[in-house]
């Protein structure tokens, strides 16, 4: 296959598990290019490339901390290097914190803006230029229920909502003054989400009780989240632009 056959290159953060990975997975086809990049567990981002390989992708991966100042030129870079072009983002590291009020102070809402926001910024920003030449661009970030629903089972995660909710600020801004060029952006925020090992944020009686207090009565599965990225990077999804759908099995209407 040569790069003339690649309809699209899509540069995915977060895979080497759970909806990064489920990502990964449900993208990759012999007409994608993936760029997978984690900060950490590279040897389980490489079994994502190969399953993804396996499916006919060209794959590339990169090991970066995108709390580096560098990190996101240094991604965008390697998929022009290594694929020709970056048509399409979906920017899903990130990581869920619960401490209350009291429990943290102003470095540790710096550093859930560092972890959950500005690589979002930076991404979007070395990004554009090159999603403007293409006829696919678009861009997903992964947002969370939290934003939305404070205290199910009275459990809150105050830094990750704020830094989640200036994500989405950013994201409908950046829609309004990327519409005219045809990029996209959109947003998905999943309710709770199975991990592999278990959900890091909460206990295993939390993880039980996040189950019945979905309406859906079960918790999301990565593939889940993973088919409304698919939805929002598709042609058909051309028209949508600055939304944030709810994965959530109905929490957020509770």
């Amino acid at each position: 296959m040569t790069q003339s056959d690649i309809k699209r290159v899509i540069l995915i953060t977060g895979t080497a598990s759970g909806i990064g990975a489920a990502c990964a997975r449900r993208l990759a086809s012999p007409e994608t290019a993936l760029v997978l990049t984690t900060r950490s567990n590279q040897a389980d981002m490489e079994t994502v490339a190969r399953e993804c390989r396996d499916m006919g992708a060209e794959v590339s991966t990169i090991t970066a901390d995108l709390t580096d100042p560098d990190a996101a030129k240094t991604l965008v870079d390697h998929a022009i290097q290594t694929h020709g072009r970056l048509d399409q983002i979906v920017s899903n590291a990130g990581r869920g914190d619960k401490r209350r009020f009291g429990a943290f102070d102003s470095n540790d809402l710096r550093q859930a803006f560092d972890l959950n926001t500005v690589p979002f910024l930076e991404l979007v920003n070395c990004a554009a230029p090159h999603l403007e030449r293409s006829d696919r661009g678009r861009i997903v970030f992964i947002s969370s229920f939290v934003t939305y629903n404070v205290g199910v089972n009275d459990t809150i995660f105050p830094l990750t909502a704020a830094s989640k909710a200036a994500t989405e600020g950013l994201a409908s801004t950046l829609a309004y003054q990327l519409a005219s060029s045809g990029i996209t952006v959109n947003g998905v925020a999943p309710g709770y989400t199975r991990k592999e090992g278990g959900h890091a944020a909460i206990s295993p009686e939390a993880w039980e009780a996040a189950a019945k207090a979905t309406p859906s009565g079960r918790i999301a599965e990565p593939a889940d989240i993973a088919a409304a990225v698919a939805f929002f990077l598709s042609a058909e999804a051309s028209h949508v632009t600055g939304q944030i759908l709810r994965v959530d099995g109905g929490l957020s209407l509770v």
